[in-house]
């Protein structure tokens, strides 16, 4: 059983495994696809090939879409060349659900896969064709936050965006260079309508798109390397829009026990490639069954009103905000973290496993019903409390996901203001509600400190996840050790002042003292961690 075009003709055997086939027209969708697109998505990770890709796929078995997805790599091209051309753009999706059934889904609804390689004079047509056609509505992007970047960590600019600011678009070589060259390929037919929709998880980030592409136009009107309307097309929302979107789906990295099923089943050729970027990809991608993508409805050249049949939500700017801060300020990321901090410090290895701990439990019910849900606006499309609901009885404790806390720990330092600053904000600026009455948050953020230790409840040392900070907060926790007699708040004041990390002042707002009783509590010896857990939730 291969994965394939040719593997394929054997539907029955697959079938007979318990595999979902492409119920459509496959060769009749690609030709109907290829002359006339509709949508171009870039980044084909698994976020892509488990949410977007099956939606259209969904679309396409009920007759409701006649045409797949074009989807193009501008970063990693041996992801297309080593994944997506050998399997003939097919793709295995194992949805891993809550009462323990998987379902097993063979994903055809990418019909072309292409490298963003103005080197690569085919591709490098190709994708200036799809950009030049009246039938394109939409290119979305899935490349991950710091994709939009034209800058490094220290406001250096990245490689060869200096010379594509410089150029202008014919030789491209930067993601967001060569993404503002086949806008402007768009331009140049006839100024053509287009939203550019990001569907990466990061706040308002169809601002950070934008941020770019502007940028790009700017510098070329100004160094007189293209036609000097572009700018005003760019700025022209009846013409190219930039939305805001929320995405929510769990895509761990495919797991070696997935792969163990389908190689049970007969399936060939799973093994995953790591490329010379040290891109990890698989055939398949194993999956959550919660999934939301609400995006603005900010089409200029319309938009296929079959996707909303496919479970996709459109509104305007204003509910997208709502439900990215109820998800990512109260409702699942701030419980995500305190799972992942103190299951590091724990022990744990798989975040299913904290929901069976009573106090892991009760703390994230806690900080999620009773601290969060009181400063949620509710957005109207999402339910706030059964949101959490979802999350905390059949999301976080599906025993069959195989995410880990360690992976959630990662860029901690960069989560936490948004994650819990702007709870704090918010309980501070109202009148009904006092900071005084955060029992938990701030237990959290002296577990962070207490993590930052990287010494285990145990007392043996644990490697803590990457991120950006750690060789700056590292040293302000350095001199504490478990039993010991240091002076704790002289120890972290200067990172409890730090309003970058937390979000504010911790001083400021009166929950210094909290968060600093609570650690000297967590460093009383080994088991301390465990024993303030069970004091106090």
């Amino acid at each position: 059983m291969k994965l394939n075009e040719q593997g394929l003709r054997s539907r029955k055997e697959w079938e007979e495994k318990g595999y979902n086939l492409p119920q459509f027209n496959r060769e009749a969708v690609t030709k109907a696809t290829k002359e006339n697109p509709f949508w171009i998505h870039f980044g084909p990770g698994n976020i892509f090939r488990a949410f977007q890709a099956n939606v259209v796929q969904n679309l396409l078995n009920a007759g409701l879409l006649d045409r797949g997805l074009v989807v193009a790599e501008g970063y990693d091209y041996e992801i297309v060349e080593k994944m997506n051309h050998p399997h003939d753009d097919y793709n295995l999706l194992v949805t891993l659900k809550a009462n323990g059934t998987v379902e097993k889904t063979v994903i055809g609804s990418v019909v072309e896969s292409l490298t963003v390689n103005s080197e690569n004079a085919a591709d490098w047509a190709r994708l200036k064709e799809i950009f030049g056609k009246d039938s394109l509505q939409m290119a979305s992007f899935t490349i991950t936050e710091k994709g939009y970047s034209l800058v490094n960590g220290r406001g250096e600019y990245l490689p060869g965006v200096p010379e594509d600011l410089a150029n202008g678009p014919k030789n491209a070589m930067s993601y967001m260079g060569k993404v503002s060259a086949l806008v402007y390929a768009r331009y140049e037919t006839g100024q053509k309508p287009i939203a550019m929709v990001s569907m990466d998880n990061c706040s308002h980030n169809g601002d950070k798109l934008y941020a770019a592409v502007n940028a790009f136009a700017e510098a070329w009107v100004k160094n007189g390397v293209v036609d000097a309307g572009f700018l005003a097309y760019v700025n022209d929302k009846n013409k190219v829009s930039f939305p805001w979107s929320m995405i929510d789906k769990i895509t761990p990295r495919p797991d070696a026990s997935v792969e163990e099923i389908l190689k049970a089943d007969g399936v060939e050729e799973l093994e995953p490639v790591v490329t010379s970027k040290n891109t990890w990809v698989a055939p398949f991608v194993n999956a959550e069954e919660t999934e939301y993508l609400v995006i603005e409805d900010a089409f200029p050249n319309g938009k296929p009103n079959a996707l909303e049949k496919g479970g996709l939500m459109f509104t305007e700017r204003e509910t997208v905000d709502k439900v990215e801060k109820m998800k990512v300020c109260t409702c699942l990321n701030p419980l995500h973290t305190c799972l992942a901090v103190f299951g590091c410090i724990l022990g744990y290895e798989k975040i299913s496993e904290e929901m069976k701990d009573a106090e892991l439990k009760k703390l994230v019910e806690t900080v999620g019903y009773v601290e969060g849900l009181p400063v949620v606006v509710n957005p109207g499309v999402l339910d706030p409390k059964e949101f959490i609901d979802t999350v905390l009885n059949v999301r976080i404790p599906n025993p069959f996901m195989p995410d880990t806390p360690q992976r959630i720990a990662t860029d901690t330092s960069q989560k936490l203001a948004i994650r819990f600053g702007e709870t704090i904000k918010a309980y501070a600026a109202s009148e009904e509600l006092n900071v005084d009455d955060l029992k938990l948050i701030p237990l959290l953020f002296a577990g962070w400190l207490r993590y930052l230790m990287g010494i285990n409840d145990e007392g043996v040392a644990f490697e803590l996840s990457p991120d950006p900070l750690l060789d700056t907060v590292c040293p302000y926790v350095a001199g504490l050790a478990l039993g010991g007699e240091s002076d704790v708040e002289a120890a972290v004041k200067p990172l409890l002042e730090n309003a970058t990390i937390w979000g504010v002042n911790l001083y400021e707002v009166g929950m210094a003292g909290k968060v600093i009783g609570y650690l000297k509590e967590m460093l009383a010896g080994p088991g301390a961690v465990r024993a303030t857990l069970k004091k106090y939730v």
